[in-house]
């Protein structure tokens, strides 16, 4: 393996959830901010979460008369 051409490998760098849940883990960076993780991801939480940055879920509903919910 040739010398000086990887990047560092952190064994304990931080892991920042926007939810402000913190772990550890390996990683190439020291600490990684991430905006949803295992306690909050809607897929391990099983609530519904909807992220609408556009409107577009309000104009789908509008258009097909769903309403809100």
């Amino acid at each position: 393996m040739k010398k000086d051409i990887h990047p560092t490998y952190y064994t304990d760098a931080k892991v920042v959830c926007a939810c402000g849940n913190t772990f550890t883990t390996g990683s190439t960076k020291k600490e990684l901010r991430v905006e949803s993780c295992s306690k909050c991801h809607p897929l391990f939480t099983g609530q519904q979460k909807i992220v609408d940055s556009e409107g577009r879920v309000e104009k789908f509903r509008r258009r097909y008369n769903l309403g809100e919910k």
